[in-house]
């Protein structure tokens, strides 16, 4: 049986993840698209730069900053997605909370939020990628994995999940013992950074001086030309919006566990038998502490 295909990534998941390296002319025309796509996709590329107060190249090059081949296709991305639904983007794929939201809606717009992050990860989410990381972590003599705040219990979950299987991990939050760890590891190794912003400097040095040494490192990030993205050799991006009161919160994180998730899976289907074998070993290491009815 041929496999499904995952629908493209939205273009306003695309236009979130790049907002941090837009120029200033490019950041005007992002909130212009964000605030009323069926408004531009009715407009000429004359008049999109008027309201935005800047010229016809600078719209053209945000297109192509898409991977858009120019304004043309922008207009019928934008038609067709804002065909699929009545609401505005901003209501849509519920990333505010109003003050007198009834607790009903709050659920309502974070079951939105959570919904279209892991959708339009998976969507975007490079295979190849996924796939060398998969193979390095496999092989890899050493693995540390660095993160802090919420990345951290990501982090932390994924270490936990690869010892199940006999994959031996290390998580590091501190930024002086993950620089240690980091002066240790080469060529054979592999560093992997978990940061939704990608700005993280406890993150960031760790990683490029991991890579500096030789060892292979991963980037898991929500903005693939943030500082964590450009330092990695292999970058997982995710495609998560914040919500009122949850900058980089639970829908970041969730849609950071859907990549460590299958990055967990693909190194157990790697070498099923091992990682069986030492899954069921250690679940019957914890049965007698279970309570039986």
């Amino acid at each position: 049986m041929s496999a499904v295909a995952s629908p493209p990534p939205s273009l306003e998941a695309r236009i979130h993840g790049l907002l941090p390296a837009l120029s200033p002319a490019q950041a005007r025309i992002a909130a212009e698209v964000l605030r009323d796509p069926a408004a531009v996709a009715g407009s000429t590329i004359g008049q999109l730069a008027a309201r935005c107060g800047t010229s016809l190249p600078s719209v053209t090059r945000f297109c192509l900053a898409l991977g858009l081949s120019g304004y043309a296709e922008l207009r019928l991305t934008l038609a067709a997605e804002s065909g699929r639904t009545s609401l505005s983007w901003e209501r849509g794929t519920g990333s505010e909370v109003g003050p007198d939201d009834s607790l009903d809606d709050v659920l309502r717009t974070l079951l939105r939020a959570d919904t279209r992050a892991l959708e339009d990860t998976v969507a975007s989410l490079d295979i190849d990628a996924l796939g060398r990381a998969v193979r390095a972590i496999s092989d890899a003599r050493r693995i540390d994995l660095y993160a802090v705040a919420g990345s951290a219990a990501v982090a932390e979950d994924l270490r936990l999940r690869l010892h199940r299987i006999g994959r031996g991990a290390s998580t590091w939050s501190d930024v002086h013992t993950a620089l240690a760890s980091s002066a240790l590891l080469g060529n054979g190794d592999v560093a992997i950074g978990i940061s939704h912003s990608g700005e993280t400097l406890e993150v960031l040095e760790p990683v490029t001086r991991a890579g500096r040494q030789g060892a292979t490192t991963v980037a898991i990030t929500n903005y693939p030309r943030s500082p964590l993205a450009r330092a990695a050799e292999i970058v997982l991006v995710t495609a998560a919006r914040d919500v009122t009161f949850r900058t980089g919160g639970l829908s970041g994180r969730h849609a950071q566990m859907i990549v460590l998730d299958a990055l967990y899976l693909g190194v157990a289907q790697r070498d099923y038998p091992s990682a069986e074998q030492a899954f069921d070993a250690t679940a019957d290491a914890v049965a007698d502490h279970r309570r039986r009815s």
